[in-house]
């Protein structure tokens, strides 16, 4: 499979191609209908939902993905070390049966559970409820003893009533064109994104001899950080810089497979980029490559990875490499600062 990504967006969202007539007339009418909807619950004539517990939604304004799973892992860890008990309330995107509510735990089928709650459940330990109303999700793990809800992926959401908003922006491809859907890929207008209490960029990984970005004034910068391949069969985990020099075939099924190739690039790794569309599901054959060279793929994309040789799978030789999202100390104390603030009240 060559690296040209399966089902990824159209080209116009972020380059200058001419955007089609269909895809703004259709903009048009989806700006109608959303400013319809956000209108309505601004307006209280829609009624929002409050858990009775502090309320923290991770989003963004954009389709795809933009680093809000990191984020959201890197937020329960560090709020659990100060003596918060989280839970997360995911929507559970591709899981077979959307319509039924589920707690997810470690050992939870993706299939059932869907790809990141499972990823969040194995990393965290704490409670993951995946439900299509987080509102429904944020007040079942309010019952259940969490006395923080994050929403993970929940900004367009409104039934949710939350206290604090996170927009996560890909640093790399911002708003793409600044249309709309199906125009381009924001799914609100640029100032939404302004409302929202914290800006996280997600910034790509700098070439070699690349002076680091920075984010602009108003906007906190975030780096996922990489350095481990975990075998998937339960050894010890590897470095991440051994593989430098070496050919790989990389997988990635998430909203930006080339972020992904980049960074293990940017270690001096010899990449043969596979990549699939956001939440793939595996089959056997999407890893007949013809070669037989190590396979590191985005940890997403390895909890799918049955490891018992079921559906013809041979993970001998599949490496999971996880990443962890580092942020400025200045951006935790303000945002603890926020929440105490919440508690008091």
């Amino acid at each position: 499979m060559s690296a040209e990504r399966r089902g990824g967006p159209p080209a116009y969202w972020y380059d200058d191609s001419a955007v089609p007539a269909h895809a703004r007339l259709l903009a048009g009418l989806y700006a109608a209908i959303t400013g319809l909807r956000r209108s309505l619950y601004r307006r209280g004539l829609k009624r929002r939902r409050h858990p009775g517990v502090p309320v923290l939604v991770v989003g963004n304004i954009t389709a795809g993905g933009a680093g809000k799973t990191p984020l959201t892992i890197a937020l329960v860890q560090r709020l659990k070390q100060e003596g918060w008990n989280p839970g997360v309330a995911t929507r559970g995107y591709g899981r077979d049966d959307a319509a039924t509510s589920l707690w997810v735990e470690r050992n939870t089928d993706p299939r059932s559970g869907g790809d990141e709650p499972v990823l969040i459940a194995r990393r965290t330990g704490v409670k993951v409820r995946a439900d299509r109303d987080r509102a429904s999700a944020a007040r079942a793990l309010a019952e259940a003893g969490c006395d923080l809800v994050i929403c993970d992926d929940g900004l367009q959401h409104y039934r949710l009533a939350r206290d604090i908003e996170i927009e996560v922006v890909d640093g790399r491809r911002r708003y793409g064109n600044g249309q709309l859907l199906p125009a381009g890929p924001l799914r609100e207008p640029p100032e939404r994104g302004a409302q929202c209490d914290f800006r996280v960029v997600n910034l790509p990984q700098p070439a070699a001899g690349e002076a680091p970005l920075g984010a602009g004034f108003g906007e906190w910068p975030m780096r996922l950080i990489a350095d481990q391949a975990q075998p998937l069969l339960g050894a010890r985990p590897l470095r991440l810089d051994g593989f430098a020099g070496k050919r790989v075939h990389a997988v990635a099924g998430i909203g930006d497979p080339e972020r992904y190739f980049a960074m293990l690039r940017g270690i001096g790794i010899a990449v043969v980029p596979h990549a699939f569309p956001d939440h793939h599901r595996y089959a056997a054959a999407d890893f007949a490559f013809g070669s037989k060279l190590p396979v590191l793929m985005t940890e997403k994309d390895a909890v799918k990875i049955p490891l018992d040789g079921q559906g013809g799978f041979d993970p001998e030789s599949y490496y999971s490499v996880p990443v962890r999202a580092e942020l400025p100390e200045a951006f935790w104390v303000s945002l603890l600062d926020k929440l105490q603030a919440l508690k008091r009240k």
